[in-house]
C-alpha cells in the first residue's frame, strides 16, 4: 500500500492547530511533523495511505481557511515520496508518533467508518 505525505502551511498558529486536528479526525493518517517556518508560518506533515491523506488534507485545508485570522499559505500531497526524500526531510515515522500509527492499523467496522476501540 503506498504511503503518501501531505504538508500544509499556514500563517498563524490557530490555523495550523485547527488543520492538524481536522486532518487526524478526517482520515486514518498520522501527524508526523511540525515546523515553525518563520515568525508566523507553521507547517505540518501527515502520512498515510494515499486516499486517506487526500481526505485528511481536504479537511485540513477547509479548517485552516475557516480559522479566523489564519491564512492557508500552501499545501502539497506526494503520493509516494522517494526514499531519499524520507531520509533527508522530517517526514519519517518517529518513535514519538509510532503509537498513533499503530492505532490506525485497527480495521474499520463496515458501515460507519469507526474502529472497534
Amino acid at each position: 500500500m503506498p504511503v503518501a505525505v501531505g504538508a500544509l502551511e499556514t500563517r498563524g498558529f490557530p490555523a495550523v492547530l485547527a488543520a492538524a486536528d481536522a486532518m487526524v479526525k478526517a482520515g486514518r493518517v498520522t501527524l508526523v511533523g511540525y515546523i515553525r517556518a518563520g515568525s508566523a508560518r507553521f507547517t505540518i506533515m501527515i502520512r498515510g495511505d494515499v486516499s486517506e491523506v487526500k481526505q485528511a488534507m481536504d479537511a485540513g485545508i477547509e479548517a485552516a481557511e475557516n480559522t479566523p485570522g489564519g491564512t492557508l499559505e500552501t499545501w502539497v500531497i506526494i503520493p509516494r515520496p522517494h526514499e531519499n526524500v524520507e531520509v533527508v526531510l522530517p517526514i519519517a515515522f518517529t518513535n514519538e508518533v509510532e503509537r498513533f500509527r499503530e492505532s490506525l492499523e485497527m480495521p474499520r467496522l463496515p458501515g460507519n467508518g469507526s474502529t472497534g476501540a
